[in-house]
């Protein structure tokens, strides 16, 4: 790469030039007038420049599907009617209709019948949320029928027949579906230009078709983005560009796992020397699995994704194990009005904690979980400052962070989420994102119109 200057910039609260090199930052220096001839220059006018942000909990191949399909959201389709509308207007993608984001405040549970009362010309799926549920008309049940299986995954009626909706069904789904690769290159440009630079991707138990993929997609520059995975397969060499994180342990919160096996699968994989990442979204799921690490004994690595009730004393137990927590405090924004309705008010106040785990010592680092979640990082953060439902009320105040805090966790490592946040030195990897204004300023009103330039290895990304 051509040398590059990022001049008049603020760094750790000093305004100063840094200087670019074969993908590292080589320096930094005291603001100067540049030559055209030593380098190229990038004026900063005295906006902050950080590291990379780092999305710690992230479904990518979900995210780029996403783009590609039918928003049915609380905040897209308002009620039935609009529900009725995205899918009637939706065109048919390989021949399909892909809904996405659907609760069920919108039009209460949906089944085959439902769907198929609004649209039947062509197979239609929607998922719930969640990220949990599929739900299928009629004529996607018909498309998919031989890969159902007799478990309770799939929902079926007093008559044995499939109702449409099919539980954790992702992987079991996938072989009956159109083999289309989703748009990752667009996805990536879009976190790109939020000034994310890093990603983990949390999808549970990837295959090798789509570890290949990832794997194409960074070789060739489509995803610049550095990629971190929790379900890459324990033991096997991945591909260059790709590094693997601890093993993703997805606990099924309506089937939670016996004690025993599921410490019997925490200690295989410490074994092998990989942590695991826990899902953990209800407080029984929680105190199962600090109840066996405890048992088994913690490693350097190991995480809980979501932590979305974490009852008191709970916080002090995962301090002690040395556990961090990732957590997605912007689901108080976009679901909060759904918790403070159907969430058992004894939970209300252990929801998405966040000041709390830190005054407890636990190493917390903020998240998207997107699709499931806005991607914007800066959202997230002022979620994390204002915990304001849509409607503008307040979920657990006494759990607000500053914005700084919020931000430390998305310039945290990769593989140490909540830890020290990442600096700008030379011979560190010139993983960087310019501001349009001084750190502060930004922090007091946290959006992504602030972000100016992005840089991959020194390389221009947004």
């Amino acid at each position: 790469m051509t040398p590059l200057v990022i001049a008049d910039v603020e760094v750790d609260g000093r305004r100063c030039d840094v200087h670019l090199a074969h993908g590292r930052v080589t320096g930094l220096q005291p603001p100067q007038i540049h030559r055209k001839s030593i380098a190229q220059v990038v004026g900063g006018d005295g906006g902050a420049l950080l590291p990379g942000l780092h999305d710690h909990h992230i479904h990518l191949f979900a995210l780029a599907r996403a783009a590609e399909s039918v928003d049915c959201s609380p905040a897209a389709a308002h009620d039935t009617s609009g529900l009725v509308y995205a899918l009637r207007r939706a065109p048919a993608q390989a021949g399909w209709v892909r809904g996405v984001g659907y609760h069920e405040s919108i039009s209460g549970p949906l089944d085959r019948h439902t769907l198929d009362r609004i649209r039947s010309d062509v197979p239609v799926r929607v998922q719930h949320r969640s990220g949990a549920l599929w739900m299928l008309n009629s004529a996607a049940l018909d498309r998919v029928q031989h890969v159902l299986d007799d478990t309770a995954d799939v929902e079926r009626d007093g008559d044995g027949n499939p109702t449409g909706r099919l539980w954790r069904y992702d992987d079991r789904l996938r072989p009956a579906l159109p083999h289309s690769p989703p748009d990752l290159a667009a996805t990536a440009r879009r976190l790109a230009s939020y000034g994310i630079t890093g990603l983990t991707d949390a999808t549970p138990d990837l295959d090798p078709a789509a570890v290949d993929l990832l794997a194409v997609a960074a070789d060739s520059g489509a995803v610049p983005q550095r990629l971190t995975l929790l379900g890459a397969p324990t033991g096997a060499a991945l591909p260059a560009g790709l590094t693997g994180g601890p093993r993703k342990l997805l606990l099924r919160d309506h089937d939670l796992p016996d004690f025993d096996d599921l410490a019997a699968e925490i200690a295989h994989s410490h074994r092998a020397g990989r942590p695991v990442a826990v899902h953990c979204v209800t407080r029984e799921s929680l105190v199962l699995t600090v109840v066996a690490l405890e048992e088994v004994g913690a490693l350097a690595g190991d995480r809980v994704e979501h932590a979305a009730v974490v009852p008191d004393g709970l916080g002090a137990g995962l301090a002690r194990l040395g556990v961090a927590v990732v957590t997605q405090p912007d689901f108080l924004r976009t679901r909060g009005e759904d918790y403070l309705r159907d969430v058992d008010p004894a939970d209300l106040p252990h929801l998405y904690p966040y000041a709390g785990l830190l005054s407890d010592g636990v190493r917390v680092a903020c998240s998207s979980d997107a699709p499931y979640g806005d991607p914007d990082p800066w959202r997230v953060i002022r979620s994390a400052t204002s915990r304001a439902t849509s409607l503008g009320r307040t979920v657990g105040a006494a759990e607000r962070v500053s914005a700084a805090t919020a931000l430390a966790g998305y310039l945290s490592p990769a593989d140490d989420p909540g830890g020290a946040p990442r600096r700008i030195a030379p011979g560190l990897p010139a993983d960087l994102v310019l501001l349009d204004r001084p750190l502060a300023t930004a922090l007091a009103d946290p959006t992504r119109d602030h972000v100016r330039a992005v840089w991959i290895a020194g390389e221009p990304a947004a």
